[in-house]
């Protein structure tokens, strides 16, 4: 009963907290941070300890690298090697160098600095995503690159978890440089187990799940995936993320990716949730008095160097002075992995717990900050390189409607032809279907077939529906087309939607949930009939459109009145 307490606070603490961020426009994560400080056993009021959902907290970030591995799949890592290993490795590298030098001058142990390092040249993903999402730049050269960079720390942690421990005990540089070696060694292994596994056996087993037409058996088997891959990366003494990465990578080159997205979000979003709430226990405000200025310092330093050395690092590779320091904003962040590494480091008595708080306020100092700067990065770089927006703008990173894609639901009949047409005209589009037999047919047409529900919310949200040029819904399916329309209706009005109708009573139904067109295909059928007896009978094209449009204008009443069939 006591536990059962304890969870409600928090879920009430959570929903209060969340939602005044949301409105705010504030990340959300930083609302959960907040939650854990106020029921940490740091401040007055009640307090929420309870081991066991610490422990489930950290498959929140396991999800949560699972995610970010459907996005970013071996095909597209390969297509961004040379910014994602170049780059990303010389941001993390310049920046622990460079700010372990810093604090060692300052008079730190060497291990203590090696620690500060590694945990500043960390980023957010979960703020710089989100961020970018709200702020329409997620697919602007700097979004990609800095999105991109930002996942590569994340993968950077993993050694870093093996490193981190053993300095707790000796900082012998043999015994460095071995720990280094066997955890790149075991991450190679675990990287090709998964990865064989998801050749042969992913797809197969996705194929045979959605065939079955349960959403809730295709829900039970990403969680499978996700945590088995979790598991035999953690079998082989790396962390658990790295193994959700993996089998997010796998996943992401098959036809499943967005439907698995939409899937796993929820348990992503509820578990990362709590790790955040966790770490903001470890938070003791009374502490940062006789240290708020280290912690000043500490986010400056966060915040400049990574600023400085992305913004150099990227004008080795080219691009214009604005998109390097946007860039640079991007990762100036502090990040999650980093807190992740600060609790290791006190664990393993690498930092005391003074040197703990200092890291732990830096770092949450430098997220609000941070968020700041990625939230107006156009008008702070336009700042450092003195040009007004107006003339520097990039047409390139505005929203161009005619140049956006469709989003196809449905591969039937209509669906096909749709995307036939489409395809003829060079529209980019993208079709999602619940049959993964249409779905195997539409990828051997040589079409963006995928696997999804075009009435399920959050496969809608996860494919960022609110930014297609046109929405085509195509399914033979009256009750699920009213409830795709109804929901883009409601959620983005200005998307155009146009939706196939059998009869003149689909018809109205589907205008009146917000279909921009649905003209009944029985009806349209026999005006195409009657304009083709017209025409050879040599009645002029013009005079045969005005009639058949006259018919539609008048709600096809005139074809309706002596109908009795439906026929």
């Amino acid at each position: 009963m006591e536990n059962l307490v304890q969870i409600m606070l928090l879920l009430a603490a959570a929903i209060g907290v969340v939602v005044v961020f949301q409105r705010l426009h504030i990340p959300t994560s930083l609302g959960y941070l907040l939650v854990g400080v106020v029921l940490g056993p740091h401040t007055i009021g009640p307090v929420v300890s309870m081991p066991e959902l610490a422990a489930l907290a950290e498959f929140g970030v396991v999800f949560l690298l699972f995610t970010i591995g459907l996005n970013f799949s071996l095909p597209k890592l390969h297509a961004l090697r040379h910014q994602v290993l170049g780059l990303g490795t010389g941001q993390v590298a310049f920046t622990t160098m460079g700010v372990g030098l810093v604090v060692w001058l300052v008079g730190l142990p060497t291990a203590a600095a090696f620690v500060f390092g590694a945990v500043f040249a960390q980023s957010s993903t979960t703020i710089i995503s989100s961020l970018l999402k709200e702020q329409g730049e997620e697919n602007t050269q700097h979004g990609r690159l800095g999105l991109a960079m930002s996942v590569f720390q994340d993968v950077t942690a993993v050694p870093f978890l093996v490193v981190i421990p053993v300095l707790g005990v000796s900082v012998s540089a043999s015994v460095l440089a071995g720990s280094l070696g066997l955890a790149l060694a075991k991450a190679v292994l675990a990287f090709a187990l998964v990865y064989f596994a998801g050749r042969w056996l992913l797809r197969p087993l996705f194929y045979l799940v959605s065939k079955s037409g349960s959403l809730e058996m295709f829900t039970l088997a990403v969680l499978l995936v996700a945590l088995l891959a979790a598991w035999v990366t953690n079998s082989l003494g790396l962390s658990l993320a790295f193994g959700g990465f993996l089998a997010g990578m796998m996943l992401g080159e098959t036809e499943f990716r967005h439907q698995v997205e939409s899937s796993v979000s929820p348990f992503r979003d509820v578990l990362l949730g709590l790790f955040f709430v966790g770490i903001g226990m470890r938070f003791n405000p009374a502490a940062i008095p006789p240290i708020w200025h280290w912690v000043a310092l500490g986010a400056l330093l966060i915040v400049t160097s990574k600023t400085l050395i992305v913004a150099g690092l990227v004008s080795k590779v080219g691009g214009d002075a604005r998109m390097r320091w946007r860039t640079g904003l991007m990762l100036s962040v502090g990040g999650e992995f980093g807190l992740a590494l600060i609790a290791i480091a006190i664990d393993s008595s690498v930092l005391d717990i003074q040197l703990g708080q200092i890291a732990i306020s830096s770092v949450l100092l430098s997220m609000v900050v941070g968020a700041m700067l990625i939230r107006f990065n156009g008008k702070i770089a336009d700042l450092l390189i003195k040009k007004p927006q107006e003339a520097i703008e990039d047409p390139a990173e505005l929203p161009h409607v005619s140049g956006q894609q469709v989003v196809i639901g449905g591969y039937g009949r209509v669906g096909h032809t749709v995307a036939v047409l489409l395809h003829a005209s060079g529209v980019p589009f993208a079709v999602f279907d619940t049959d993964p037999k249409r779905v195997m047919q539409g990828r051997a047409d040589g079409h963006s077939v995928w696997l999804g529900d075009i009435a399920d919310p959050a496969l809608l949200a996860a494919i960022h529906v609110d930014r297609a040029a046109l929405v085509v819904v195509a399914v033979d399916n009256p009750d699920m087309a009213h409830a795709a329309i109804s929901y883009l209706n409601r959620v983005c009005p200005q998307v155009p939607v146009i939706a196939r109708a059998r009869d003149l009573e689909s018809s109205s139904r589907l205008l009146a949930a917000g279909a921009t067109h649905a003209n009944p295909e029985l009806i349209e059928s026999s005006l195409r009939l009657g304009a083709t007896a017209l025409a050879l009978l040599q009645v002029g094209t013009e005079e045969i459109d005005t009639i058949v449009q006259d018919v539609r204008d008048r709600g096809y009443q005139p074809v309706m009145d002596n109908q009795t069939g439906s026929s």
